[in-house]
């Protein structure tokens, strides 16, 4: 596996995932890496260790309370019980951009591929983003961008994006960024509910809009939380899918890789909610 794929940008962010900095993804970490290091197939076994993340969090979660503990007695922590609530989606967030990168680094992403966190670090993003209603601007509730760099595709493409909301449960802001997604439907096919609210969207290119989640409470089989998921372009579940067909509401975290590749390596094909 050879790290020079990657940009001095996505080495530094790899750096820093591993690093003290974010103290709470050292024992995140190392469980990811033994659990890909027991699997026969290593390149693909760095594909499905997506699939873990649940219960790689979840069993992590005494080693970062530990950690917690520590970071109280030394004062760099006044609130544990606050810190724990802020943990749980970054280590979600940061655990997914470091199995990226490294998958990358396997080749089972393609250099012209980059994912992060850092919004503002992405080209011409917020005009394809920003909804205007009135004088007010409308923008999802997302945690990552996937997105491809044409520079290093070589092909006279447009820009494309996918935007990723991360969630740990359903219960709170889930709802926000399929909220979104219906206003942007409405910004590109419906002239007149566009000219009764003064809706605009000047935006050559639609983000493609996903959500995933490690579904910590089990909320996922709830009928109104099924039928929020099937308003995004994709959602995908860190877990295990029995029984998985190409039909489920739901797809294994797994697939967002692949399901990146096909779209951002052919931006004219959208994805459509009608």
């Amino acid at each position: 596996m050879s790290f020079k794929v990657l940009s001095k940008q996505e080495k530094k962010v790899l750096r820093k995932i591993c690093s003290g900095n974010k103290y709470y993804m050292k024992p995140i970490v190392k469980r990811i890496n033994q659990w890909v290091a027991s699997q026969k197939n290593i390149k693909e076994a760095w594909l499905l260790v997506l699939n873990q993340l649940h219960d790689i969090i979840r069993a992590s979660q005494i080693d970062v309370e530990i950690l917690l503990d520590q970071k109280v007695q030394q004062g760099k922590i006044e609130n544990k019980n606050q810190a724990i609530k802020s943990i749980a989606g970054n280590a979600f967030s940061n655990a997914l951009i470091y199995i990226f990168l490294v998958n990358k680094c396997c080749k089972n992403i393609p250099e012209w591929m980059f994912i992060t966190s850092q919004l503002s670090s992405v080209p011409n993003f917020r005009q394809s983003i920003n909804i205007n209603i009135q004088n007010e601007v409308q923008k999802p509730d997302m945690d990552i961008v996937i997105y491809a760099n044409n520079n290093i595709k070589q092909k006279h493409t447009p820009e494309s994006y996918i935007i990723l909301s991360l969630k740990t449960s359903l219960r709170e802001r889930a709802a926000q960024t399929y909220k979104w997604k219906l206003l942007m439907k409405v910004a590109l096919h419906s002239p007149e509910l566009c000219e009764k609210y003064n809706i605009s969207y000047r935006s050559s290119v639609v983000p493609i809009i996903c959500f995933a989640t490690t579904n910590f409470y089990n909320e996922i089989n709830n009928p109104q939380q099924r039928g929020m998921l099937k308003f995004f372009d994709r959602s995908f579940i860190a877990k295990e899918i029995i029984d998985f067909t190409e039909d489920a509401f739901i797809y294994p975290l797994s697939n967002l890789i692949p399901f990146a590749i096909e779209k951002l390596s052919n931006p004219y094909v959208q994805l459509s909610l009608f």
